[in-house]
């Protein structure tokens, strides 16, 4: 009798292991060839699941953007708190996503990253997360502030950027 896989619960599994693949060798160190192998399958049997290296990165993006969305209903706290622990996770692997996410954008115009669907879910999931937490008012400019810490914190070695997640105020006001 032939065995019976659920495709959906496998292509998901697939392709949160070969996430963890793109992570460590970049989307261009990677081919369908390389994944497979690493995911024990034939490339014939990856294309079966994924007709493109682009349709995989797209399910695996599915497979880990669902984190950030639950973070805002997880944490507790003030406001300040939950961004905080927001900050905290989107820091943990900042700086091998940042590389991954340009390595896939590499040679991409900014219409076609606008059109991308991996990239507009990403953007999406970290939108809706502080836009839990702060509003949709004040969602995009965190966003930026938080990306920014990220950054920069990043580009000066680690060094830790103490902010408070305030609206700023007209020039002139103080609050």
């Amino acid at each position: 009798m032939p065995k019976i896989i659920d495709h959906d619960a496998h292509s998901q599994d697939l392709a949160r292991r070969a996430a963890a693949y793109f992570s460590q060798h970049g989307y261009g160190g990677t081919s369908m060839r390389k994944i497979a192998q690493h995911l024990g399958l034939s490339k014939s049997a990856l294309y079966h699941y994924f007709p493109t290296k682009e349709a995989l990165f797209l399910a695996c993006t599915r497979q880990v953007m669902p984190r950030v969305d639950a973070l805002p209903q997880n944490a507790t706290g003030s406001e300040t708190d939950r961004l905080q622990a927001l900050k905290e996770m989107m820091g943990q692997d900042f700086a091998a996503e940042m590389a991954l996410i340009f390595d896939y954008l590499r040679g991409k115009s900014q219409a076609e990253i606008a059109q991308d669907e991996a990239m507009q879910l990403a953007l999406s999931a970290y939108r809706g997360a502080v836009a839990a937490i702060v509003g949709e008012t004040r969602s995009e400019q965190v966003l930026a502030q938080i990306m920014g810490e990220l950054m920069l914190a990043y580009l000066s070695g680690g060094k830790a950027i103490d902010r408070t997640y305030k609206t700023p105020q007209p020039h002139g006001v103080t609050g």
